[in-house]
């Protein structure tokens, strides 16, 4: 059964319970209650028959019809009846009363059935010594009385319990319903295919009905939508870019793999050739080599600084950041003396930083080799190196005709050139820059970028925690 059905059932059971109670518990009440006016009905009336008892030894007056009145004289265990007497065919239950009313100090009060007339009220009192009086009242009113209150409750509560049985229901199924909306939300994500590289989750679960409970579960719900929509669309992003890194990767590597090929083709013909040809010719097998290494050292190490599961590749040491950008610098104007380079430290002590001080001199060594690479020949470079409260600064800048607006976002992607033109001797894989910043998050920094017409500068944020 739903959940309504099992509601409604349960709150009628449950009704049905109380009811039963305080139906009970009225009954009883109202029964007590008439049977305690009736004896008090009784008092008042031998009252005055014991007033008639004494003056005349008998009861002249007539009771209530129905009603029955005695006078025994009781002496030792026997009694006797005065005629004349208002009484049943079976006197007993009257009789035993008075015999107990001579052992007794006071007045009693019981109920007993008499035969041929049905359950009686028996009051008895002392006339005077010796002379009881016993009065019986029918109970047939009383008992008639409680069973038309039994009857009308009864009735009432069958009709009370089912309008609540039926109303309930239709309220539970009201206030249900945006769980049942929820489901069929439910229902229609099943239905979705989430196997799609765009998967998106555009369903909902909307309304404001159900109270705050289902509110609260309206929001949990949606919340977890959500969360599986911006996972979906991380997953779709991420198997994108995975394509694109497969295609660019394969795309790098045929060149120099085609290289090999030819180059080891023509060694079928350099027998016949000058020994300097040949030698021209292992020459560039080897740079080809070289090059795929180079490139494919890159993808591995991309590689493990992406995956979460795996430390990243580093072997940290106190390290003089300061002796790390002099030795950059120094390799930079010794490879590359087309590009003048200045270096400036603006911090008055060494500045020792926990990293690894080859991939630290590594990100260095890309950031200038980028800023010679995409400049012309005499384009000043300058490094600066700050410490700014408990980060440690360095920045490499160059003073050429610098990134486009719609490129910045992109020069840190793997295999992304601005210039698509550059030939790959020149322009490089297009991995320095995603190394340089794969880096630097590794060592709990970051790598910025802000460019204009004539000032292009990449600022290295790295974490001084640790250092001393």
């Amino acid at each position: 059964m739903r959940l309504g059905t099992r509601l409604a059932l349960g709150l009628g059971v449950l009704s049905l319970a109380v009811f039963a109670v305080v139906g009970t518990a009225l009954t009883a009440y109202m029964r007590d209650y008439l049977e305690q006016q009736l004896g008090e009905q009784l008092k008042l009336i031998q009252t005055v028959q014991a007033k008639d008892a004494a003056a005349h030894g008998t009861v002249r007056r007539k009771p209530y019809y129905g009603w029955y009145t005695a006078v025994y004289d009781v002496s030792g265990g026997g009694v006797t009846l005065r005629r004349p007497a208002d009484v049943p065919g079976d006197t007993r239950p009257l009789a035993d009363l008075a015999r107990a009313m001579a052992r007794s100090d006071t007045e009693l009060m019981r109920t007993a059935r008499i035969d041929g007339e049905g359950t009686y009220r028996l009051r008895g009192c002392e006339v005077e010594p010796g002379v009881v009086l016993v009065s019986a009242a029918p109970v047939e009113d009383v008992e008639k009385t409680v069973e038309r209150l039994v009857t009308v409750q009864v009735v009432v509560f069958a009709l009370a319990l089912t309008a609540l049985v039926v109303l309930g229901r239709r309220m539970l199924r009201r206030g249900l319903k945006p769980l049942s909306d929820m489901a069929h939300t439910a229902h229609g994500i099943t239905s979705h295919d989430l196997t799609e590289s765009a998967a998106r989750l555009p369903l909902r679960a909307d309304g404001r009905d159900g109270g705050r409970e289902v509110a609260e579960l309206r929001t949990a719900f949606n919340r977890m939508l959500e969360h599986i929509d911006d996972s979906l669309a991380v997953r779709a992003e991420a198997e994108l870019r995975l394509r694109r890194f497969v295609a660019d990767a394969s795309h790098e590597l045929r060149t120099p793999l085609m290289s090999v090929r030819g180059y080891a083709d023509l060694f079928q013909y350099a027998a016949a050739n000058e020994p300097a040809e040949r030698e021209k010719h292992l020459g560039r097998l080897r740079a080809e080599a070289a090059r795929m290494g180079v490139l494919l050292d890159d993808l591995l190490l991309l590689a493990r600084l992406d995956a979460a599961e795996v430390e990243a590749p580093l072997r940290t040491a106190d390290t003089d950041l300061t002796e790390l950008v002099q030795q950059a610098a120094d390799a930079f104007r010794a490879g590359r003396p087309a590009h003048p380079l200045t270096v400036t430290v603006n911090a008055s002590a060494p500045l020792f930083l926990r990293l690894d001080p080859q991939r630290i001199r590594q990100v260095l060594d890309n950031l200038l080799a980028n800023a010679a690479v995409h400049t012309p020949p005499g384009t000043p470079v300058s490094v600066e190196v700050a410490a700014v409260g408990g980060t440690a600064l360095v920045r490499v800048a160059d003073a050429g005709p610098g990134i486009p607006a719609d490129h910045r976002e992109r020069v840190f992607d793997r295999f992304y050139r601005v210039d698509k033109a550059r030939t790959r001797d020149r322009g490089g894989s297009g991995l320095g820059l995603a190394v340089a910043r794969s880096l630097a998050r590794a060592h709990g920094g970051d790598i910025d970028l802000t460019s204009r017409p004539g000032a292009t500068v990449f600022t290295v944020r790295l974490p001084s925690r640790g250092a001393r």
